[in-house]
């Protein structure tokens, strides 16, 4: 009985996995209410020529996260004592945003709904006899907003102090991303939903919460 409780599927039934997923569905049902109000009304087209509308939309980049993990891996590696797997924390700041990012671009395909301007702010889907294979102009999810949530998350995990900071900042990608009037409101709740399952899905190992729980860098880094 002990064995079944540890297993994996047992720690997504117990654990937050479920109880994250029912949240993004609460709200992405509100955000779907309220998607063409703030199309019409929360917008600013020139979001992306302000600095702190770049530096938000940025959050949404791999590039960001490539920086941010290099950044945590030569800080890992120069770690006293010497930590059996130095590059561990680097990856999984890399990895998180990353594979939220391919989901979104997944669903997006698989849903086919197009981006707001597209339809005048009303919902389109774009038939599969036109460009099956391509992401281009569909927004359900937002890839930026879940590569930021991805992160963000992940973040979270590892620097549990600092979780707001990432938070913020993925929260503020989402709000670019609906002020430049490129995403629906939903199109960022599934995303932010898609990014922090992601990540709980890679510290459902064990990896992520040993390497801020135990004798890992961020204990040592971290006052």
């Amino acid at each position: 009985m002990s064995g079944a409780a540890g297993s994996p599927r047992a720690r997504v039934l117990d654990g937050p996995y479920v109880k994250g997923a029912v949240v993004t569905g609460v709200a992405l049902v509100v955000a779907t209410a309220i998607d063409r109000w703030a199309y019409d009304t929360v917008r600013m087209s020139g979001v992306l020529d302000e600095d702190w509308g770049r530096l938000l939309r940025v959050m949404g980049f791999m590039g960001t996260w490539f920086v941010l993990a290099l950044a945590v891996g030569l800080h890992d590696a120069g770690v006293e004592p010497p930590l059996p797997r130095p590059r561990r924390r680097a990856w999984l700041v890399f990895l998180a945003p990353a594979i939220a990012g391919l989901a979104a671009e997944v669903l997006k395909i698989v849903i086919r709904r197009e981006r707001p301007a597209l339809n005048d702010g009303d919902y389109g889907f774009r038939p599969w006899s036109e460009r099956p294979w391509s992401g281009g102009g569909l927004a359900f999810p937002s890839s930026h907003a879940a590569v930021a949530f991805g992160g963000a998350a992940m973040l979270a995990i590892l620097f549990p102090r600092a979780r707001w900071v990432g938070y913020a900042l993925a929260a503020g990608c989402a709000l670019t991303r609906i002020l430049a009037g490129a995403h629906f409101v939903s199109d960022t709740v599934l995303a932010a939903g898609i990014g922090w399952l992601t990540a709980q899905w890679l510290g459902m190992t064990g990896t992520a919460s040993h390497l801020r729980m135990t004798g890992g860098p961020s204990t040592q880094a971290e006052p």
